[in-house]
């Protein structure tokens, strides 16, 4: 068995913890990659932290055997997706996503038949039995360009998140867009209330808000009334609001999004204040992987993530279509 979890309030126990892993992940020449709503002790010991697609784009470049995905099972899925000679391990299989499972492959076949001309375009959020029924995937951050690239004429089933579907249409102005009513359960309790509530009593500070958020609308909302100054609404992906912290000329800043991001933003730009919007929105399933959970799947090896070849071959093709439009970037999710 492995031994204890570090504790946060004993440095040494949680030194000679990161120690272990270091040797544990050299001895089995693994990569360790870390999504921004880990919790901190694991985003430290990673050897990548950033979002979904980027972490899977990584894992392909590298030369290690083994990929150890500390996030959800779809990330750990893409992963085996885009590298498919290796061995990906999640650190507990139970970590999925509420999202993701807003929309089955039978739910997405369906729908399809109804609209049997329609081109279906996916968050990368998603299974990978989702992905392989899909033409082109995207990310937050490029899901506008995506849709923008696909002929005028031919109507959008955009799954499965209803909020960034929305900012999609939006942005896109297309009216043959039809949205899935898939939502993420964290994203989603960011209310307007909360956002309304923090602005009028943070009046100078900036605001970024991840597209997933239900607070999204009302954000904009608050830029096209004046209540909050246009130029410091932000709307961004995990890997925008990296790049959007180190330029980051405010005092303070308002943030919807799961609370692990904060970590990287702080590390990122130590000298601006960096608060949650709600300080309640954390993933369940993010914080499954624990460092006792990663500390056991280095040494046992354990769970491994398997996707059957005729189901990758097909997700990797939407995948791929994603990326010849344009880089996704650090946009990821």
């Amino acid at each position: 068995m492995p031994s204890a979890t570090p504790a946060g309030s004993d440095p040494a126990a949680g030194k000679a913890w990161a120690e272990r892993i270091k040797e544990l992940a050299e001895q089995r020449n693994a990569v360790i990659l870390a999504h921004n709503y880990q919790i901190p002790e694991i985003q430290d010991v990673a050897h990548y932290t950033g979002d979904s697609l980027a972490l899977s784009r990584k894992a392909a470049e590298t030369d290690a055997n083994i990929i150890v995905f500390c996030g959800v099972h779809f990330m750990a899925e893409s992963a085996k997706i885009l590298s498919p000679n290796k061995k990906v391990l999640i650190p507990d299989e139970r970590a999925g996503c509420s999202l993701a499972d807003s929309i089955t492959a039978d739910e997405l076949r369906a729908w399809k038949a109804e609209h049997p001309d329609a081109l279906v375009v996916s968050y990368v959020n998603t299974t990978a039995e989702v992905k392989a029924l899909t033409d082109v995937c995207c990310t937050s951050s490029n899901a506008v360009d995506v849709v923008n690239s696909l002929p005028a004429d031919k109507e959008i089933l955009f799954c499965p998140d209803q909020f960034l579907g929305a900012y999609v249409k939006r942005e896109t102005g297309r009216e043959n867009i039809y949205i899935w009513a898939g939502e993420c359960h964290v994203h989603a309790g960011i209310s307007a209330q909360q956002l309304t509530q923090q602005t009028q009593d943070n009046p100078d500070a900036d605001l970024y808000i991840h597209p997933e958020c239900g607070c999204s609308n009302s954000a904009l909302y608050l830029a096209n009334e004046d209540l909050v100054p246009q130029e410091r609404v932000h709307m961004l992906s995990t890997g925008q609001m990296i790049t959007q912290s180190q330029k980051q000329p405010q005092n303070k800043v308002l943030v919807a999004t799961e609370t692990g991001m904060l970590h990287q933003l702080r590390q990122a730009a130590p000298d601006v204040d960096f608060q949650a919007v709600n300080d309640h929105a954390e993933c369940k399933y993010m914080k499954m992987i624990t460092p006792q959970a990663l500390e056991h799947c280095l040494m046992e090896e354990t769970d491994e993530v398997t996707v059957p070849e005729n189901i990758a071959n097909a997700a990797r093709k939407s995948l791929e279509a994603m990326i010849s439009i344009g880089n996704p970037g650090g946009g990821g999710e």
